[in-house]
């Protein structure tokens, strides 16, 4: 598989050797992978704003009887400010939610409503199981799944949901487990 990316770039959905730090990076942790949902699956969110712009510009073609200029005016800022805000919430748990693999461990940082993170780490020699899903025809087209890391006993499982080449990005977790519990 040709890596068609940028090292360290910060917007990129799949990335290799990222030159990065996060909250509970260790000293000497070497980071591998990168993942970030595929762009593909933002398109709704991107869709959904441009039509509520769209919404809010067929609504001031036709005046209203009943307002005067101010109030349409405040009305407009006011939906104006709710879209933008959607829209920098949507770009802020998109570039957030994170996962991360590195030579000790694979880790799944999600944030909610910006305020609230989880983070769920799995040490290399505790995970038992690697399964990627991908199915559907926009999953295909796109080259994007999810990558299920199953961990033994009472650890954390692994999440990274919707993510690009996960067969590729499988296939990294599984020859560091292989490095790590040896041939």
């Amino acid at each position: 598989m040709e890596n068609n990316n940028k090292k360290g770039s910060a917007f990129y959905s799949y990335c290799l050797n990222p030159q990065i730090r996060f909250d509970t990076h260790e000293e000497g942790e070497k980071i591998f992978l990168l993942l970030r949902s595929h762009p593909f699956t933002q398109v709704g969110w991107i869709l959904s704003s441009i039509f509520f712009f769209i919404l809010l510009f067929l609504l001031n073609l036709f005046p209203q009887s009943f307002l005067n200029l101010g109030q349409i005016l405040i009305i407009n800022l006011f939906f104006i400010i709710f879209i933008l805000s959607y829209i920098w919430f949507n770009i802020l748990n998109w570039y957030f939610n994170v996962g991360i693999v590195t030579d000790k461990r694979v880790i799944d940082i999600d944030f909610y409503a910006v305020l609230f993170k989880e983070i769920t780490a799995a040490q290399l020699g505790k995970i038992e199981d690697v399964t990627v899903k991908s199915g559907g025809y926009f999953e295909s087209f796109f080259d994007y799944g999810s990558i299920f890391v199953q961990t033994a006993g009472t650890e954390a499982n692994v999440e990274f949901i919707d993510v690009p080449h996960p067969s590729d990005a499988a296939q990294i977790i599984n020859k560091l487990l292989s490095k790590k519990h040896g041939p």
